[in-house]
This record gives C-alpha cells, structure tokens and sequence, in this order.
C-alpha cells in the first residue's frame, strides 16, 4: 500500500520532533563536565541539569496525553515545539547553573507536549498492519538523536562551547516549527462524551514524583527519605483516586483489565530505569577516568544508539509478522547480559570492551523497543490512542528519572557533594560499579514481564 504525501509530512515531523528530545538529552550528557566547570557544580547538583529535564517531561507527559485525546493532538503537539524552542534558546543564555536546570524544566515541558502526542497522531494516520513498521521509524529517529547526540554534543562542547548545543536546538526548534505549521493540519472535532480534566489527579501525581525524584537528591539526609516517603504516598493516592473518578488521567482499568497493556508498559519502564544511566555514567568516566575529550568521548558512545537507529526499524517490521513478545524479549535480555558485564568495568578496562558492550546493549534495546511498543499501542481502541502513547511515554521517562535517581542515590550516598574532578578514581568507580549492579537486577525483572505478557490481535 502506498504511503499519501501527508502521510509522509507526518512521519517526517513525528520524527524530526523525535530526534530533536533525544539528540538534546545525549548531547548534554556529553557536555556535562564541561557545565560542571563552566557553572561551578557539584556531582549532585549537575546530574539535575539531566533530571529537571526528565522530571518535568514525566509529570506532564500524563495529563497532557488526556488533554491531548479531549482538544487535539495536533494542537498540543504544535505548542510543544514552540515551548522547546523558546527554552531551548534561554538555556543557551542561562547565567548560573540554577537557572539552566529551571530552562531545562520548562524544556521538558515541551517534550512532554510532542512525546505524548507525536505516536498518537501516527498510529490515527497508518492502518494496523503498518504501526510497527511506522513507529519503527519514528523509535529509529529517537535512537538517531542518540547517536548523533554524543558525537555532535563532544564537538561542539569541544570547539564551540556547551552553550552551542542549544543554539542547534534551537535552530532545529524553528526549522521544525515552520515545517509543523506548514504540513499538520488542524484536528477534527472530538465526539467524546467525557472532556472533564482530573486536576486533583494530576496534582497527586505531579506532587508526588516530584518529591520522590527531588528527595533522592537529599540522601543520606533524613529529609531526603521523608521526601520520598511522602512522594510514594503522594502516587498511591493518586493510584486509588484515578481508581474512583469518572475522568481519570490515567486510566486504571487499562492496567488492572488488560494484561497485555499491563506487562508491556511495566516491561518499558524496567528496561529504560535499566539502560537509560549507561550514557550518563560513562560519559563521566571516559573523561574522567580515561582521560578523553568530550569529543573522543562522544565518538565512543555512538556505538550503542547507532544499533539502536538501523536494527529498530527492523525490529519494528518483524513485530509486524511474529508476535513482537517474542523479539522484545529477546532485546531485554540482551540489555541484561550487558548491564552484567558493565558492573565488571574498572581503570584498566579496554576500550574495545566498552564499544562491544555498547553494541550490544544498543542492538538488545532495538529488539525490544520497536515491538514493545507496537504492542501497546495494538492493545487499546481508536479512541485511546492519545491516552495509550501518553502512558508508554510516561513509562518511559520515569524509568529514565528512575534510572538517573539510582546513579544520584550512589553518587549522594558514596561521593557526596563534591565535584567529580575531586573525587578519588576509586571511589568513583565503586559508585558506578554498584549502579550498573542494581540496574542488571532489575533488568532480570524485564524478561518476565516482557515474555509473559501475551499476544496481540492484529486486525
């Protein structure tokens, strides 16, 4: 069947917008240490220039996912891309570290706007036959972002600065939002009965993470752990409101009635609370205890995204013909045997071994990623969509929160707050070696929930 002119408009801007969140994440985690000099941060203090970030992309993903199925998808994705623009060019100018870590909150926003919104407006456009082979390309995008992210962030921080990296995003922010006002048509008029919106929910929910992810910063500090006891509480009771309210945020009864959207979203946040900090982790140590520029850097840790940006596809397409539990359970236990062999790294690892383990892990997450997300969103009615992408999006990032919220505990609990340049070698590597060990624990959870979930219905 052949693909209309608009249908490949949306794809492009699907996957533009795409790229663009993840290119910025990876790049700035190579241009950490330099913003850690630039800015006078300590190690805790630096990783929330990567957490704001996530943190403010996860607790609006959700409730812009429910407004997204009662406005228009369409609406709320052309504002995201102005959102990101705008504070994508007052990173680029931000004074002091505590103001980039506020522009990368307001960043986040915006992603949020796009990620909960962009699968949604694909998955409305292509039949069901072609969902895996589309949102393949749209993962693959993701993973391009990744790829090009290290190696573009390392030259750019290296020759031109870290602000640089965020006059490209801004740039890339303007061209998309021309290309978005040009090509996405406007939304048509939702028949949905039920367009209230559970503020109570989404104050419950946003309360809650933000406390839980601020709190781990805190740790060993006696406020650290009432933070995130109060956060936990915070998310139980949104859990039990959503549970009773007739216009949930979250729709509950997806996860208690339905296995299949159960397991796969509950597989999404395992694997990326798994694998998202492996980027983040390495990055320090390759210029810390390697001694390499952040462009040698970034040209090391390309090998994992780049897997991820050609198998992805691949992996999409195959979920099309077999069922995709099978192929995506397949990738997470790749991510697992790798995570295992990272917990091994130390001063004397070679770098041949780091790339290999890269190209592993990066071919593993392919496998998983593409089809595990055909399944979600094959789980669900037409009318779900939004709702659908907005979940597995918030899986996503707060596995990603939780990925980094692990390496912060380790980092709070055994370095302190004291620049990485100050640390001993030792010290730090026991902090990252004890990471990469809880983060293959959980990953061994994953294969469960991704091959015991069941199988999907095709059309």
């Amino acid at each position: 069947m052949q693909w209309t002119k608009h249908q490949f408009s949306l794809i492009a801007i699907v996957a533009i917008t795409s790229f663009m969140g993840t290119f910025l994440i990876s790049s700035v985690n190579i241009a950490l240490p330099s913003i850690e000099k630039s800015l006078h941060l300590d190690a805790i203090t630096l990783s929330w220039v990567i957490t704001s970030f996530l943190l403010s992309t996860a607790i609006f993903l959700l409730p812009i996912g429910r407004i997204g199925d009662n406005t228009g998808v369409a609406r709320v994705f052309k504002l995201g891309i102005i959102i990101f623009t705008l504070a994508s060019a007052a990173c680029s100018m931000a004074p002091s570290g505590m103001w980039l870590i506020v522009f990368r909150f307001i960043q986040g926003i915006g992603t949020a706007f796009t990620s909960t919104t962009g699968p949604a407006i694909l998955v409305a456009a292509f039949s069901a036959k072609q969902r895996g082979k589309v949102l393949g390309i749209a993962v693959s995008a993701v993973y391009l972002g990744l790829a090009i992210g290290p190696f573009a962030g390392g030259f750019l921080t290296q020759f031109a600065g870290w602000r640089s990296i965020f006059y490209v995003s801004t740039l890339l922010g303007i061209i998309t939002a021309i290309v978005t006002l040009i090509f996405l048509k406007r939304d048509k008029i939702s028949n949905a009965q039920n367009k209230e919106f559970d503020f109570r929910g989404a104050i419950f929910y946003m309360l809650g993470l933000t406390a839980m992810v601020y709190g781990s910063s805190l740790i060993p500090n006696t406020l650290g752990w009432a933070l995130m006891a109060a956060g936990a509480l915070f998310i139980i009771g949104f859990w039990m409101h959503e549970n009773k309210t007739h216009s949930p945020i979250l729709d509950t009864q997806l996860f208690t009635r339905n296995r299949l959207f159960r397991y796969s979203n509950l597989a999404a946040l395992i694997n990326y609370s798994a694998t998202f900090a492996i980027i983040f982790l390495l990055s320090l140590y390759l210029q810390k205890v390697k001694a390499l520029t952040p462009r040698e850097a970034g040209t090391i840790l390309i090998a994992q995204p780049i897997m991820m940006a050609i198998f992805s596809p691949i992996a999409g397409k195959l979920s099309d013909k077999i069922q995709p539990r099978y192929i995506a359970t397949l990738g997470m236990a790749m991510c697992t045997v790798g995570l295992a062999f990272f917990t091994f790294i130390n001063t004397e690892t070679p770098m041949w071994s780091i790339v290999a383990i890269l190209l592993w892990v990066g071919l593993g997450f392919a496998f998983f990623s593409s089809p595990n997300m055909n399944t979600i969103m094959s789980s669900v009615e037409k009318s779900q969509y939004g709702l659908a992408s907005g979940t597995a999006a918030t899986m996503r990032v707060v596995g990603q929160i939780t990925s980094m919220t692990i390496a912060t505990l380790f980092f709070a609990s055994i370095i302190g707050k004291v620049t990485i340049d100050n640390v001993a070698t030792e010290t730090f590597i026991f902090a990252v070696k004890w990471s990469f060990a809880v983060f293959t624990v959980i990953s061994i959870a994953g294969i469960y929930f991704s091959y015991d979930r069941g199988k999907i219905i095709r059309e």
